[in-house]
């Protein structure tokens, strides 16, 4: 299941690498710096980010990447860059991203579990950019890393409404909701104005729980369970005509957690500060 999702990551990541390196020839000529020459000192330089684009769900209710029901959502991201050195900035941003699945499009469709999201995730970590902030290369690709916490709310549709799965306890156990995030990817950036970049990052979400959509290890007993509707939702199977699921039959996978992918087209406006603000009006030679 995951290992067909963990080799699409890796395509897509290889492919927008090769984009990438392809286009540092032409940046040597390009880059020529914002700064007229002189040299500011990057630390404290404040930057400004957004982001949108989609979100991929991988975990228990996915066995394989069908084209025609991905489960996209959104993936939404707002947040600052604050320059550390010529290379490394902080960064932290605040993201909302939707994604969705449901096993009538999988091998596992007798199950007939499904689920969708739409979660906040907050995420503080380091950007890597390939050249140096002075050199302000037209075309940048970059390295990020971080770490944070996104909060759990899975729903599923029953009876044409649409239910919190979390308070249910579906599986007889009430799990954490607010569990940690870590987060890799890739970008480039392409300058367009002194101020203004734009560029398109890719990245992994790996969360350290089994329960962004509500299922990970096996069928409780019925008798555990605190209504009605949470034993509806926990075993759907009999809906289309297949016999209830025995307690202990495999329900996910423990032993694989869940993660989610985004994609996303990211604007960034720097705003600097005081200091580099003087340091542009005067005229000096650059440091080495």
């Amino acid at each position: 299941m995951r290992s067909k999702s963990t080799q699409t990551f890796r395509l897509i990541a290889a492919t927008i690498l090769i984009l990438v390196l392809g286009t540092i020839s032409n940046s040597h000529a390009q880059g020529k710096s914002r700064f007229g020459g002189r040299y500011v000192n990057p630390f404290g330089d404040l930057s400004l980010t957004a982001g949108l684009g989609v979100a991929y769900y991988m975990g228990d209710l996915r066995d394989g990447v069908t084209m025609k029901h991905l489960g996209l959502g959104p993936a939404i991201s707002i947040g600052a860059l604050y320059r550390l050195t010529e290379h490394f900035s902080a960064r932290g941003e605040l993201r909302f991203y939707g994604v969705s699945a449901d096993q009538q499009y999988s091998k596992n469709f007798q199950n007939n579990l499904s689920f969708k999201t739409f979660n906040p995730d907050l995420n503080l970590g380091i950007k890597a950019d390939l050249f140096s902030f002075n050199r302000q290369a037209r075309v940048n690709p970059y390295l990020l890393g971080g770490v944070g916490f996104t909060l759990l709310n899975p729903k599923a549709e029953i009876d044409g409404a649409w239910q919190k799965l979390a308070p249910l306890t579906t599986e007889g156990i009430k799990y954490k909701r607010l569990p940690l995030v870590f987060t890799a990817g890739i970008g480039v950036s392409f300058q367009v104005s002194e101020r203004l970049d734009l560029g398109v990052e890719l990245c992994n979400n790996f969360v350290n729980s089994d329960y962004l959509d509500d299922v990970s290890t096996v069928y409780p007993s019925p008798d555990l369970l605190p209504s009605d509707l949470a034993r509806r939702l926990s075993d759907r199977a009999p809906e289309i005509g297949e016999p209830a699921r025995q307690p202990g039959f495999s329900r996910g996978n423990p032993d694989s957690k869940d993660s989610y992918l985004f994609l996303q087209a990211k604007a960034t406006y720097r705003i600097g500060n005081r200091m580099q603000a003087r340091e542009r009006k005067k005229t000096r030679c650059p440091k080495f």
